[in-house]
């Protein structure tokens, strides 16, 4: 059965450096306190597939830091065996690419958005991870306009995101 433990070795045998792993273990970190409190506040939930694909999100960093990070990962994921995961490394990007921007991008032009509430805990807790250490929100979008400019279609699908989770995380 595949566990955390193969999940961290995966990252090791595909070359994943310290600091790719130490990430991953803080994304994996704050997507299940995320997943837990929105489970809790009575979604579903699956809170193994939510720690296996924060473990894995990033694999594809063991070939390239650039964009394409997500589809090679996804690619890694899908040769090992793993294609349920593949999806965590492609939509994670941003807070999820839509197939028009992908294909400008260089991408494969197709949609690479988060779809399921898994899918989107681990979105929105990688951008908030910054290195191995949560930030908040504001931090994390200040980046974000930083490194794509203050009219860029990524903030306002990244501050969609935000407000989808805090209104989950709230108790009803």
């Amino acid at each position: 059965m595949f566990g955390r433990d193969e999940a961290l070795r995966a990252l090791r045998e595909a070359g994943c450096s310290k600091e790719v792993v130490r990430h991953s273990l803080a994304v994996e970190r704050i997507s299940l306190r995320f997943a837990r409190q929105i489970r809790a506040n009575g979604h579903k939930l699956d809170l193994k597939l939510v720690s296996l694909g924060a473990l894995l999100h990033d694999i594809g960093r063991a070939r390239t830091h650039s964009i394409r990070h997500g589809v090679e990962g996804a690619k890694i994921l899908r040769g090992l065996g793993l294609s349920k995961f593949a999806r965590f490394a492609e939509c994670h990007l941003g807070a999820g690419i839509p197939a028009e921007e992908a294909r400008e991008l260089g991408l494969p032009a197709r949609d690479f958005m988060p779809r399921t509430l898994e899918e989107k805990v681990i979105v929105y807790a990688d951008k908030l991870v910054m290195g191995h250490r949560m930030t908040s929100y504001e931090r994390a979008l200040d980046w974000f306009k930083s490194e794509l400019g203050q009219t860029h279609p990524a903030l306002d699908r990244f501050k969609a995101l935000h407000e989808d989770i805090q209104s989950l995380l709230k108790k009803r």
